[in-house]
């Protein structure tokens, strides 16, 4: 029985994520910034984290403007990506704030929101600013209606220019 008890709480130990004090994070950004070729915007963050307590299988969450999700680790240690997408009409040019909760204030942030309480109360264990310029939607006039345009100009002038020297 004895055995059966240290083996289960073994299993728990190990299933449960390290705590992250004093994270030092080194962080990158992309976001969709041509709307013709894609149908919505995606921003993907990845960044190298190192916690000063050497925590290496540090389990995190990120909140995007009260939407949560869950980030992956990277094969290599240290390494994390969170990704996420919408619609271009939503995804406003601007800054956006990811922040970063590990397993116990995440906990804390889904019972705030669970109780209708303020979550802006509970801290992240970091933040990262997304610069997000926009998506380009393409020219205001088409490629094929200039080259018709321009065709129709050309030949006006040309057939003006016939008629002037016939006259």
């Amino acid at each position: 029985m004895m055995i059966r008890i240290a083996t289960f709480l073994a299993l728990v130990y190990m299933c449960t994520g390290e705590s992250c004090t004093d994270p030092v994070i080194t962080p990158s950004a992309y976001t969709t910034s041509d709307a013709v070729i894609s149908s919505e915007s995606v921003f993907i963050v990845e960044l190298s984290l190192a916690c000063a307590n050497g925590a290496q299988s540090v389990a995190l969450y990120a909140d995007v403007n009260g939407r949560q999700f869950p980030v992956t680790r990277g094969q290599d240690v240290g390494k994390y990506q969170v990704s996420w997408s919408m619609p271009h009409k939503q995804a406003s040019s601007g800054t956006y704030q990811v922040k970063f909760f590990d397993e116990e204030s995440y906990s804390s942030l889904r019972k705030a929101q669970r109780n209708n309480e303020d979550v802006d109360s509970i801290q992240p264990l970091f933040s990262v600013n997304v610069d997000h310029r926009g998506a380009w939607n393409g020219p205001w006039v088409a490629t094929e209606v200039m080259a018709a345009l321009i065709g129709i100009l050309v030949y006006y002038l040309a057939f003006s220019a016939k008629s002037t020297i016939q006259a």
